[in-house]
């Protein structure tokens, strides 16, 4: 039997099954649905403003906050970062980026009981001063690192 038939046959038998258990109500929409997010924040262009969108005003600094970023990013579209709370009752961690055209570049609730710990990629349009925010029992706490973007891994 030819591969690209079988890949047909069997992509039409999730679709078969999926539209069966819909219709059956046994696959609702509701708990797979996104959770509201602060689109005032995510639209901030500065991260003043970002910050008050996200009700921290002046976060204190602190050097419970472990992040891990590259000095040097050859490639500024993908650049990996890394955070790490070991403030007790961490609730949420953001990434903020200073010279992006949006500040707010990622945030993630922390659920109760689980390692404070995240990590993502991010995109930089330059040079620039990675901030990381964390909520923790209400207050909020920030530390910062320079990544510097390279074109090329020309220098920069």
């Amino acid at each position: 039997m030819n591969q690209t038939r079988r890949n047909v046959l069997r992509a039409g038998g999730g679709a078969g099954l999926f539209t069966m258990l819909a219709a059956a109500g046994l696959l609702r929409p509701g708990p797979a649905q996104a959770a509201e997010w602060n689109q005032k924040a995510y639209a901030a262009k500065s991260i003043k403003d970002a910050l008050d969108a996200l009700g921290a005003g002046n976060p204190a600094n602190s050097n419970d906050i472990v992040m891990t970023a590259p000095e040097i990013a050859e490639n500024g579209a993908v650049v990996p970062v890394a955070a790490l709370s070991n403030i007790p009752g961490t609730e949420s961690i953001a990434f903020l980026i200073a010279k992006n055209p949006t500040a707010l570049a990622a945030s993630f609730n922390i659920p109760s009981g689980t390692a404070a710990s995240v990590s993502t990629r991010v995109k930089l349009a330059q040079t620039t001063d990675v901030h990381v925010l964390v909520k923790a029992q209400g207050k909020y706490y920030i530390t910062k690192k320079e990544i510097k973007v390279t074109i090329g891994g020309c220098g920069g």
